[in-house]
């Protein structure tokens, strides 16, 4: 009996429906997911910046010991509770109350709870009341934070509120001085209405509002993840190829995130070299080497040599790896060690740059001969 391909049809655009209907309903979840996170992160951090604030407020001795609380602070919420808590931080939530400190809000502790059953059904029924007090991301507050002119900052968060500007968007405004710019133009409602459109860069997919770097860290959710699967590959051939070198190299990390300033970072790799005693930090780019590249690494490792390195160590050491279209670059960092002595022993024990290389080299081209199969 044959199908009748009217109903066949009609059947197909049935489940289409059904399908994006469900796609938008999982969409809409997650990004209402993260918001809800977010705004009672930002809520929490805007209350411990408040208490840190008070603390200090109390006596003149506490004041002139800010950052040695801010010290003791940040390393007895870390061991508790992990990442997120590092004194940078904890300075940015004090100055986020000091910023905001104007406004009363309404702060998961200042919630009204009776017993401790309605507790998780009060502060979720305070969601919207908490977000209309805290209406952008903890992202957007912080790179609202960095602005020093309140007028400028006042404006761009105006703008960002009015047009729903993703945290890429507000950045790539207040980076290309929108602020500067719409003051010295002639046709202000034509620039105003300009940034009202959103670029393709500026969209935010669901998946990446959740792996926001904030979020995970509030939450002490591990992120390990490669923007490329060519990237993410080769770097897990190099993590197994570097361990297959010897007993010398051991395993510290992959894809773990910085934060310098305002801007977040991601180091590909990170080992830890036994008869060095030292951490090597490894960087890969998909492309060719260039100065700045370099320059990224020296920053990695004054961030290592500060905040990663124990005292009994010897200063990181950083390898920048280069995969390019023809040929492949391997290049040891070693212009941040003490002096040329022991720049000249780590490179007597570390794998041959070449060596590296080549490795490098063979592994991409495998892996690109298999993408074209």
């Amino acid at each position: 009996m044959k199908k009748n391909p009217k109903k066949t049809y009609s059947a197909l655009l049935k489940y289409d429906f059904v399908f994006n209907n469900i796609t938008k309903l999982i969409d809409d979840a997650r990004r209402f997911s993260a918001k809800s996170v977010n705004v009672i992160m930002t809520a929490t951090y805007w209350e411990i910046g408040r208490r840190i604030v008070e603390y200090e407020q109390k006596g003149s001795k506490r004041a002139q010991y800010g950052k040695a609380i801010l010290k003791q602070l940040s390393s007895d919420l870390s061991a508790h509770f992990g990442k997120g808590f590092s004194r940078q931080n904890l300075q940015l939530m004090r100055q986020f109350y000091l910023t905001y400190s104007q406004v009363k809000r309404q702060t998961p502790s200042s919630i009204s709870l009776s017993n401790e059953k309605r507790q998780t059904a009060s502060v979720i029924s305070n969601l919207t009341e908490l977000q209309n007090k805290f209406p952008l991301p903890w992202s957007a507050y912080v790179s609202l934070l960095s602005i020093k002119d309140n007028n400028a900052r006042g404006f761009y968060e105006t703008e960002a509120l009015r047009n729903g500007w993703s945290v890429r968007q507000l950045n790539r405004q207040i980076n290309s001085m929108f602020y500067e710019r719409i003051a010295l133009s002639k046709n202000k409602v034509s620039m105003l209405k300009k940034a009202e459109i959103a670029k393709k860069e500026d969209k935010t997919l669901p998946e990446e509002e959740i792996k926001d770097a904030y979020i995970l860290e509030f939450l002490d959710l591990k992120d390990e993840y490669s923007e490329s699967d060519l990237e993410e590959a080769l770097i897990l051939h190099l993590e197994k190829f570097l361990l297959e070198l010897g007993g010398n190299f051991a395993f510290v990390g992959r894809q773990k995130r910085l934060r310098i300033g305002e801007k977040w970072y991601r180091v590909d790799l990170i080992f830890f070299h036994r008869k060095l005693k030292c951490l090597v930090i490894i960087d890969l780019k998909i492309g060719k080497f260039s100065y700045s590249d370099a320059g990224q690494m020296h920053m990695y490792l004054n961030y290592a040599k500060e905040n990663w390195m124990n005292n009994d160590e010897n200063p990181p050491v950083g390898l920048i790896l280069c995969a390019e279209k023809n040929e492949t670059l391997a290049k040891y960092s070693l212009k941040d060690l003490p002096n040329k002595v022991i720049a000249a022993e780590y490179k007597t024990v570390l794998p041959d740059e070449k060596i590296i290389a080549a490795e490098l080299k063979k592994a991409k081209n495998i892996l690109e001969s298999r993408k074209k199969k």
